[in-house]
């Protein structure tokens, strides 16, 4: 079976037709201008990609109802809806993606595929806020994590590197948005991201973990409105408030005090939380790193690295320079394997589609 996915990010439409194996047949990455998905670009693009028996959305929060995959109905839609505000960035391009597809390939089933899912077994420990009850019971408050379709994927793919199972990975995925993951023989046992994708690690535009009384004193005293605060946090923090740019690439390149400390805070965070991690998991036998930053910023893996031979990481800096898709850049000596995994939501996505419409 041929399947389309669709990923609406913040800025593109992703497409890719995968066959049963998994390989990429065609892809085409639309521009979202203003961030809406015009159904006329969608039609040019899958006239030019290979025919596909069924659609695999990514959808970046499924709330407390989806745990895996799902038939898109009506339902599904309203509630992928409801959650706009919980993922203001992701939300509704996933809905446009939906319909756009929809509107051109009318007969083609289609299967909504969420972030959220894959730490839906959050043990209590690691899902739990200390916030008062009647709060958590009436609005269902709890960590429900992201990027669970590229942590999928890595346990996955690191389970046939490594060549066994049981293992304890600190999943890295650093991109413009960033999490971890501790996952342990494949299960979600805790990560960086909570109730909305703006906690934890520092990200392109977004803040991460910021204290929440630091916030209020903002809207209290500071003279900012709950909006621009929201604005603020999602679009102008992160490495882009640290140093100017939100791209890792350009900040690499750059000689310079705001570089230096943007770069600084960057890896102090990241060092921190795989520590974390490893901990909710009494250890971790690998590190793997993901996404955009993760696969393709050589010095940023190396930095990390650096602070973490307590947990029993030592790259080898030869194979950290050179490393490409899937590799290993441990050092001989590394009690932990140190790994560059390719991201492959799209497979991952794939997977599950396979899996609804009992596909083999």
């Amino acid at each position: 079976m041929r399947v389309l996915v669709v990923n609406a990010g913040s800025s593109s439409l992703k497409l890719r037709v995968l066959d049963g194996g998994l390989s990429v047949l065609g892809s085409d990455d639309l521009e979202l201008l203003d961030g809406r998905v015009e159904e006329d670009a969608v039609a040019r693009a899958l006239a030019g990609l290979p025919d596909a028996d069924a659609a695999g959305h990514r959808v970046v929060h499924g709330g407390p109802w989806y745990r895996g995959p799902v038939l898109v109905d009506a339902d599904v839609e309203a509630r992928i809806g409801a959650l706009r505000t919980l993922a203001p960035l992701h939300q509704d391009r996933a809905l446009a993606g939906i319909a756009a597809v929809r509107a051109v390939r009318p007969a083609l089933p289609a299967v909504a595929c969420f972030d959220t899912a894959f730490h839906a077994g959050l043990p209590a420990a690691a899902a739990t806020y200390a916030l008062p009850a009647d709060w958590v019971e009436r609005h269902g408050l709890r960590r429900y994590g992201f990027h669970g379709l590229s942590h999928a994927h890595v346990a996955r793919r690191t389970r046939e590197l490594v060549g066994r199972r049981g293992l304890r990975v600190v999943s890295c995925h650093l991109g413009a948005g960033a999490s971890l993951a501790a996952i342990q023989d494949g299960r979600s046992m805790d990560t960086t991201m909570g109730f909305t994708p703006l906690d934890g690690l520092v990200m392109a535009t977004r803040s991460g973990s910021v204290d929440p009384g630091l916030l209020l004193w903002l809207l209290r005293e500071g003279g900012v409105s709950a909006a621009v605060l929201e604005a603020g946090l999602e679009h102008r923090s992160g490495l882009l408030g640290l140093s100017g740019t939100a791209d890792m690439r350009t900040l690499l390149a750059r000689d310079d005090d705001r570089a230096r400390t943007a770069l600084a805070v960057y890896v102090h965070r990241l060092r921190a939380a795989i520590a974390s991690m490893a901990a909710a998991m009494e250890g971790m036998d690998v590190l793997a790193f993901t996404g955009g930053v993760g696969e393709r910023a050589a010095p940023v893996r190396a930095a990390t690295a650096a602070g973490l031979g307590f947990l029993g990481v030592v790259l080898d800096e030869a194979r950290n320079a050179a490393a490409v898709a899937d590799a290993d850049i441990g050092a001989p000596e590394s009690a932990v394997r140190v790994l560059a995994v390719e991201a492959r939501e799209d497979a991952e996505i794939a997977r599950q589609v396979h899996d609804v419409l009992g596909c083999a």
